[in-house]
């Protein structure tokens, strides 16, 4: 794949990804059919914990977030523009988004010590907290001016009590990177260091509250 993302990524689009316009996405299941992804080279993204501390005996529960079906897929999303929906052409996640940010966070703030018991909310004890999140943004964002390619994640979180359904707190986490080019080799790192910063603080936030 050239470094050119003009040149490149976006001539393929029509041919080699799904293309689709917003208003004509009809869901994942209609994007697994068009484009076969069990064949594709598979990448994974890491866990950054917070800073450890004393455990306090308390049970946080982390369900599937929230996210756009163009975001609840296993490949990796590019966004040209606002009304595009693109999938880069030789590389996929090792699930898909939704769960893939919910165990990089779940193993984030287990990591720090300072929580009882994390897991997802189908699994473990009954919870005192519930960590709602909603993925607004989990993509590359190319433009044909230049070879470099910007990553944006975006994240808004809301702390629950389980008892009552009270909200606690709630907050915006958002993280950007610059991948050297439009092949999978840069993009994918990039992709963590835009989590890098998202990740220990969205566990040192959580640890803090629950």
């Amino acid at each position: 794949m050239s470094p050119n993302i003009g040149g490149s990524l976006m001539s393929h689009l029509p041919r080699r990804t799904v293309l689709l316009s917003l208003p004509a996405l009809s869901g994942c299941a209609a994007i697994g059919a068009l484009t076969p992804s069990d064949a594709l080279p598979t990448y994974d993204l890491s866990p950054v914990p917070g800073r450890t501390g004393a455990r306090r005996p308390r049970v946080l529960a982390v369900p599937r977030p929230d996210a756009p079906a163009a975001i609840a897929t296993d490949r990796i999303l590019v966004k040209p523009d606002p009304l595009t929906v693109a999938y880069l052409p030789d590389a996929r996640w090792s699930d898909d988004v939704p769960a893939l940010v919910q165990s990089l966070t779940i193993r984030s703030i287990a990591a720090t010590g300072r929580v009882g018991h994390v897991g997802a909310a189908d699994s473990g004890p009954i919870p005192d907290v519930a960590l709602l999140l909603r993925i607004d943004a989990f993509q590359a964002e190319p433009t044909p001016e230049i070879a470099a390619v910007p990553i944006r994640i975006a994240l808004a979180v809301t702390l629950i009590r389980d008892r009552d359904q009270r909200l606690l707190a709630s907050r915006d986490f958002t993280g950007e990177a610059i991948a050297a080019s439009d092949a999978a080799r840069d993009i994918v790192p990039a992709f963590q260091q835009a989590l890098d910063p998202i990740l220990p603080a969205l566990a040192d936030w959580t640890a803090g509250r629950v």
